[in-house]
């Protein structure tokens, strides 16, 4: 590789720490050792191709078009936080990973007329990681994180609506937006 193309996949890999918040490359690998997947079924999963994929995670792409594929980056991730805390088993993670897969993405915020797999109304835990996903898209965890330290001071609440669902977890999330129904 010479100098310039090693230029421009470190500035992928920054690219993609600032809109995802690490390289591609880290958080793929993260997710093939903790789903216990290897590259081709990750690419199937997600809904890319195996040299797709492989772009990504080498810096030779900076970025994730399909925002219906970047849904299913955190549906895995989230995924991967429940098979490591033990919630779901392996045969769970695996079901999940097919729903995943047939998942076609979209926002559930403008889509709330059409009846989901539930039959009915987008889910609590859908709506807040549609949020989630849009804080994240355009803005790093450490960013966001930065911005709500310089509003606390005016705007606590604002601050903490930044920090929940920019920068925490999914059910953290879920709990504050529960509570501020009303």
């Amino acid at each position: 590789m010479d100098a310039a193309q090693q230029e421009a996949t470190a500035r992928a890999r920054e690219l993609q720490r600032s809109w995802y918040g690490e390289p591609l490359g880290a958080l793929f690998r993260r997710l093939i050792d903790d789903l216990g997947l290897n590259q081709a079924r990750l690419a199937a999963v997600l809904g890319l191709s195996a040299p797709m994929l492989s772009q990504l995670m080498s810096g030779q792409r900076a970025k994730i078009g399909n925002p219906a594929v970047v849904q299913r980056v955190q549906a895995l991730q989230e995924l991967a936080g429940q098979v490591a805390d033990g919630s779901i088993s392996a045969g769970e993670a695996t079901e999940r990973m097919e729903e995943i897969k047939k998942s076609q993405g979209g926002s559930v915020l403008t889509n709330t007329g059409q009846a989901s797999s539930t039959g009915g109304a987008p889910t609590v835990r859908r709506v807040v990681r549609e949020i989630q996903s849009l804080l994240r898209s355009v803005a790093a965890a450490g960013d966001i994180i930065n911005a709500a330290d310089s509003l606390t001071p005016a705007h606590p609440e604002l601050a903490e609506f930044l920090r929940v669902y920019g920068a925490g977890r999914t059910a953290d999330a879920v709990a504050h937006y529960e509570g501020h129904q009303n």
